[in-house]
């Protein structure tokens, strides 16, 4: 198989994304790490934000450019909350139909919005999908910026998913090391997918106590 074929299964493939240089998870057994992908969102976000600091976990929040572009009090809030923002690119668009210039454009215009939105620049990208191209790869290190997957999810965005098969999935073995994709939007998912994730937050955070994990954002996973 090319590249180009290999590059879309590195979101479920833990031994492609090694193969292209694409972690999985962080280098702690002490702790783990929760990210929520594709907002700010008007309600998804607030709710994630009470139920982390209910918690006193810290996560990482892959942000849309076009979302914080709506809302960018949402993304300085995130930020002053002590989480860390990240970049999802400004289009919620898969990166393979994308041009290298058009994604070039698409990710310096996010980038550009985050960090005025949020007073700090994101140093952690995460393709749409979860699905790199060797382009948006490139073009993410060239700017200094590390691609990151996961190894945990709770499928959160599929209409069916509940708070119970949101827990279950995400946090059912959960490892130290571990990174728990999640979403606090539902733009690009089932309308009011983000409830079930609220209501499973609670469960998978505790999971990760139970552990004796700290909950960290990425940019402390070193």
């Amino acid at each position: 198989m090319r590249p180009s074929v290999l590059l879309p299964l590195a979101a479920h493939v833990a031994v492609v994304a090694r193969a292209y240089g694409v972690p999985c998870r962080i280098a702690r057994d002490d702790a783990v790490a929760v990210t929520f992908d594709d907002g700010p969102h008007p309600e998804g976000t607030p709710a994630v934000l009470d139920a982390l600091d209910a918690a006193g976990a810290k996560a990482t929040f892959f942000l849309v450019g076009e979302q914080v572009e709506r809302r960018p009090e949402l993304a300085r809030e995130i930020a002053a909350r002590g989480h860390a923002v990240a970049l999802h690119g400004y289009r919620h668009r898969l990166v393979l139909r994308r041009t290298r210039r058009g994604l070039a454009d698409d990710l310096d215009r996010a980038a550009a919005l985050i960090a005025e939105a949020a007073g700090v620049a994101p140093i952690f990208y995460r393709a749409p999908y979860g699905v790199f191209s060797g382009a948006s790869l490139a073009l993410a290190r060239q700017r200094g910026w590390t691609p990151f997957l996961w190894s945990r999810w709770g499928r959160d965005w599929e209409r069916r998913a509940t708070e119970g098969t949101i827990a279950r999935r995400a946090a059912g073995r959960l490892a130290g090391g571990d990174v728990v994709l999640l979403h606090d939007a539902d733009d690009y998912s089932s309308a009011g997918s983000w409830r079930s994730t609220v209501a499973a937050l609670p469960a998978i955070l505790e999971a990760g106590s139970l552990l004796g994990a700290s909950w960290i954002p990425l940019t402390h996973a070193t």
